[in-house]
């Protein structure tokens, strides 16, 4: 099996993950997608819990990745912290997807350890990235930017997750523009 067999199995399965979780993975299924027999996934991921952990991981590291390539694009934090919920609102605007890691967080107690743990790294990465940029835009002290970073991360992953239960994209918008309101996100 090629690398790019690979990439394409982690293609494959973070699409899945994001319209049905954890649970949606489905080596029969992906492998009908990428055009290979579902024994030859066991070459590049042993168990679903090794599929699982490196879709997730990939997530997290495609996710930082585009956090920092955001703060290098421009030098105003302000900027960038309202360009943030533009990140969650992509999946939305891609088939009424959801962030991979905000469907699998609510899949908590049925995950692998390996698994919950690359979740609770993306929600990590998050958070420090925000907290960091909220401290950079002066919004909030040091002292207050991690827990107002936490609040951020919640309530966008909680708009996302209220938009898609509607298909309704335009609910994103609205709640997104009311923590702007309320002063949580900046205007």
């Amino acid at each position: 099996m090629s690398s790019s067999s690979r990439e394409a199995i982690l293609a494959a399965a973070r699409s899945a993950a994001q319209a049905r979780g954890y649970g949606g993975l489905n080596f029969r299924d992906l492998a009908d997608e990428v055009g290979i027999k579902a024994a030859s996934i066991y070459h590049h991921f042993p168990s679903k819990a090794d599929l699982g952990a490196a879709v997730a991981r990939r997530y997290r590291e495609d996710t930082a990745a585009g956090l920092e390539a955001m703060l290098t694009a421009t030098s105003d934090p302000l900027s960038c912290l309202r360009q943030y919920p533009g990140i969650f609102r992509k999946s939305l605007d891609n088939g009424n997807r959801l962030c991979l890691c905000s469907f699998m967080s609510a899949e908590h107690d049925d995950l692998p350890e390996a698994v919950k743990k690359e979740v609770r790294a993306f929600a990590d990465v998050n958070v420090a990235w925000l907290s960091r940029v909220l401290s950079a835009a002066h919004v909030v002290s040091a002292e207050q930017s991690e827990a107002r970073a936490r609040a951020i991360f919640a309530a966008v992953a909680g708009a996302q997750l209220m938009a898609r239960s509607r298909s309704d994209i335009s609910l994103f918008d609205a709640l997104i523009e009311s923590y702007r309101a309320a002063g949580l996100l900046p205007s």
